[in-house]
């Protein structure tokens, strides 16, 4: 009888040891997940939270672990920006039922938040983070590539239909000019020229934007390149009132492979948009001074270009549809000048980047492959 009760001591034992090593296990793994994991319990007790949430808050996991979500929420070391997306995320998980979140955080990374609850989880909340910003620049890419496969596909069906009326039109005005100038008239001739020229240019802009051409790449020097592009937009900048400084100081004696009229053509526009958008603040500003400022960096493996200005900069809706074909805020604008400029970039192994607020200019950084001194 006795051994049977130690036998039956020791299984128990044998048991709980064996379930101790089981929890402890899962719970390695879930220390160790790339998500942040954090639990309460059904008194509403912060009962678990893994390194990586602990990381994501910016608060130690010991000063977090048996705080209600009031006590979290006025947690000292927790931000601003965190307490409200925290508040926020939920009143709409208890009001609105929603299990699925998505936010974009002050740095601009995209975050995807699932928080589980019911009986399954015997009247706990457990609560996931995920940064999905690859996710969603994969699937903004996908949808550039669609966008721009449909534009072409629009393009290469009118370009010809519409430049041939357009050829013989202009062929008949030039005939018709001496008639006009004998009639006083010649200001009308100019002006059919010019918006019959405008109109092949914005045809030629579809056609770029839908399939620009395969560049023709040989190596050059970025500070050279940087230079040529400030000489060809300096007269430009002067009479809008605006200066350009290109800091040769901080720009290195690097090189990159790429096809120097279409790079050209990328950072004029961007220029171009930069001095448009100075020009509209300085109406609304006038002691402003419009800066633009043009450096660029060596990272190791890659040169990043930056164009900066001090113009009204851009809300995060201008944002998010930058690059997109044909979204302009411009009244005489097309839309495409960004979209080619994204596609030439990403045909030479490129990157562009933007930093924008309301208020505070804006910053774009063009990223290339650098090409090692042996190329050269």
């Amino acid at each position: 009888m006795l051994s049977q009760i130690r036998e039956s001591e020791l299984q128990a034992i044998r048991s709980f040891h064996s379930s101790q090593l089981i929890r402890n296990k899962y719970e390695n793994i879930l220390e160790n997940l790339d998500s942040g994991i954090i639990l309460f319990d059904s008194n509403g007790v912060l009962a678990f939270v893994n390194v990586q949430m602990a990381k994501l808050l910016g608060v130690p996991r010991k000063s977090l672990t048996g705080c209600t979500l009031t006590q979290l929420l006025r947690h000292p070391q927790l931000s601003r920006f965190k307490k409200r997306k925290i508040l926020r995320f939920f009143r709409e998980s208890v009001f609105h039922r929603k299990r699925l979140h998505e936010l974009v955080d002050e740095y601009g990374r995209s975050w995807l938040i699932t928080m589980t609850y019911g009986d399954q989880m015997e009247g706990d909340f457990l609560i996931s983070v995920k940064d999905v910003s690859d996710f969603k620049r994969i699937e903004q890419t996908a949808y550039q590539n669609d966008k721009l496969a449909m534009l072409g596909k629009i393009s290469a069906s009118i370009a010809h239909e519409i430049r041939n009326p357009l050829t013989s039109i202009r062929g008949f005005i030039q005939l018709l000019r001496p008639h006009l100038v004998s009639l006083g008239k010649d200001e009308y001739a100019r002006i059919i020229l010019t918006e019959i020229d405008r109109a092949n240019d914005i045809i030629y802009e579809f056609l770029n934007s839908s399939k620009p051409s395969a560049p023709e790449t040989k190596i050059v020097s970025v500070p050279s390149l940087l230079k040529e592009v400030v000489l060809l937009t300096e007269s430009e900048a002067l009479m809008k009132g605006c200066q350009i400084n290109l800091h040769t100081n901080k720009t290195p004696p690097a090189f990159i492979s790429v096809d120097v009229k279409q790079i050209k053509q990328v950072i004029l526009n961007i220029i171009k948009n930069a001095l448009d958008a100075i020009h509209e603040h300085h109406d609304e500003n006038e002691n402003i001074t419009g800066m633009i400022d043009i450096s660029a960096r060596d990272t190791g493996k890659h040169i990043c270009i930056y164009i900066s200005d001090n113009g009204g900069g851009m809300d995060q809706n201008t944002l998010n549809h930058l690059f997109n074909p044909f979204f302009t805020t411009k009244e005489s604008g097309t839309g495409l000048g960004l979209s080619v400029s994204y596609s030439i970039i990403r045909n030479h192994g490129g990157s562009i980047a933007v930093d924008s607020q309301v208020g505070s200019g804006t910053e774009f950084v063009i990223t290339f492959p650098k090409v090692s001194v042996s190329e050269v």
